[in-house]
């Protein structure tokens, strides 16, 4: 059995990445988990090529092929080649896909400003306040090499 602090942490992920789910299901089964993934990075990268789109995600490229052939077919991704080397594929967001990216981030902010809305003005301090710190410790943990907060 976990500590009490870890138990309620893992409570709060589970809650999270339940909001993610249904923010994700405004789309009809558009996209998967895994496609949203890579396009809200991809978003945030601009063009780059897939090994640098791989290493930001943390998976190997392979994967991020299979992705972007799914992303490119649906009309959300585009590929095209590096300007200094033909060989070096680079892939990058359509504009559907930023409008895809922009209705799953609004669902999940409705969504957790829906919840944020039902507690005391003091709690939601303190909720902030504990979420900022410990985003902030985590990303530190990021940097040391250690695997943790992805885009999703």
């Amino acid at each position: 059995m976990p500590r009490a602090d870890v138990a309620a942490f893992e409570f709060l992920t589970q809650a999270l990445v339940g909001i993610t789910a249904q923010s994700l299901d405004a789309l009809d089964g558009a996209v998967t988990v895994s496609q949203f993934r890579l396009l809200r990075t991809l978003d945030g990268l601009g063009r780059v090529s897939c090994s640098a789109l791989a290493a930001a995600l943390g998976t190997a490229a392979s994967s991020v092929t299979r992705l972007v052939d799914r992303l490119e077919a649906a009309g959300l991704v585009e590929r095209g080649a590096d300007a200094h080397s033909r060989v070096i594929v680079t892939v990058q967001v359509t504009g559907a896909g930023r409008e895809v990216v922009g209705a799953v981030l609004a669902r999940r902010h409705a969504l957790i400003e829906a919840v944020l809305d039902t507690m005391t003005s003091g709690e939601r301090e303190r909720a902030v306040i504990a979420a900022e710190r410990f985003a902030l410790l985590a990303g530190a943990a990021v940097a040391a090499g250690a695997k943790g907060p992805v885009a999703l």
